[in-house]
């Protein structure tokens, strides 16, 4: 679902801004029911936190989502986990109540909560926000077109590859499929259809910190595809962060991806994983289309002093070389161990194993969407 609608991990996320404002978002696995966290919630996320000085991000239980969206694909501990790793993100409520309501806005010292601009019901179709709207203590933000859970929930189960196409269609909105997922721009509800993505300088400079690395700053250097940015890889750049000063990370573009990943991985394009990696508070800048061999004038241009490596096997280079052959040579070489076993085929099998139930998700989340979008509209008409 294109805006913040079907989000399979079903998660609602709670923004508050303590003396200032209170952002109650709900993000659905993806917009992040922080779910599969993706730019789209962190995009959120920084609209939020612009409103005020400190932002809190609640987030609703397993049981919770399950009762409200369905079984989430990622546990409440991983959830909990992956908002901290949010550079815009100060606080993390944990098990809020799915209904925003004034007792929690004045609980966390909250002038108001904010959520995207896209409706959210429980499970018995009552808008979740209907309490703090009549109090006058809501806000809404842009939610981020073109990204959406449920599309990339589609793009796993029917192993699409138009994601990184290049050249004239590289834009091109799908359409092969099946509409149930909300995949193509024929979906019913105007807050499921996918819209394209289209990257700007203006959303990379957004989402950067914009800070070179100071003199005496340790500079470390990690690459890799950081598809479906997940729980494994905020741990390892974490780790990856403790060994020096300042984190760069390079990320290999969608054909090296694919060479070394095969099927039809990366699940999200290079543009796209740029903003999510943009994201994490650990990061200090990005490679974009980074070299899948670390040269020694890729060390040299960027000054790297340690060049790390996570558990998973190294995948020879095209040649059949070692991609890492020059900083073993240099003695600035080392393999990280961040004791997170996650993957993203691990994230891939989970959605496949509940492909059924994520489909029947979807069908009711759209038709109470377009009973509301309808409802609402038909009000406007008849007061105009």
């Amino acid at each position: 679902m294109g805006g913040m609608t079907f989000y399979l991990i079903f998660v609602k996320i709670i923004i508050l801004l303590r003396e200032t404002i209170l952002a109650y978002l709900i993000s659905i696995s993806g917009r992040l029911s922080y779910d599969m966290v993706h730019f789209g919630h962190a995009n959120s996320l920084r609209q939020a936190k612009a409103l005020g000085d400190y932002l809190i991000v609640g987030i609703h239980s397993d049981y919770e989502i399950t009762k409200h969206k369905g079984p989430p694909v990622f546990t409440e501990e991983e959830r909990y986990k992956m908002v901290r790793g949010i550079k815009w993100v100060d606080e993390v409520v944990e098990g809020v109540p799915y209904v925003t309501t004034l007792e929690t806005l004045d609980k966390y010292h909250c002038d108001f909560c904010v959520h995207g601009d896209d409706i959210t019901m429980t499970a018995d179709g009552v808008d979740t926000y209907h309490l703090v709207k009549a109090a006058g203590r809501y806000r809404e933000v842009q939610r981020t077109a073109g990204v959406s859970t449920t599309d990339l929930v589609g793009r796993m189960l029917l192993m699409t590859r138009q994601h990184f196409r290049q050249g004239p269609l590289e834009y091109d909105v799908g359409h092969e499929g099946s509409s149930q997922l909300g995949l193509d721009s024929d979906a019913r509800s105007p807050y499921t259809g996918c819209s394209q993505f289209l990257p700007t300088t203006q959303k990379i400079i957004q989402f950067s910190d914009g800070k070179p690395p100071k003199a005496n700053d340790k500079i470390v250097y990690v690459a890799g595809a950081f598809d479906l940015f997940h729980v494994g890889h905020l741990d390892f750049l974490e780790k990856a962060r403790a060994e020096g000063d300042y984190l760069i990370v390079g990320l290999h573009t969608d054909p090296i991806v694919n060479r070394y990943k095969g099927s039809n991985y990366p699940i999200m394009n290079l543009h796209e994983r740029v903003l999510s990696v943009l994201a994490c508070k650990y990061v200090s800048e990005v490679v974009i289309g980074a070299p899948y061999a670390v040269s020694k004038n890729l060390m040299e241009h960027f000054k790297v002093d340690l060049v790390c490596h996570g558990q998973t096997p190294i995948q020879p280079d095209a040649d059949g070389s070692d991609p890492y052959a020059k900083p073993k040579q240099l003695c600035k070489f080392k393999l990280l161990d961040s004791e997170n076993t996650m993957t993203t085929e691990k994230i891939v099998d989970r959605i496949i194993r509940h492909r059924l139930e994520f489909e029947d998700r979807n069908r009711k989340k759209e038709k109470k969407e377009l009973q509301a979008y309808k409802a609402t509209h038909n009000l406007t008409n008849e007061t105009h």
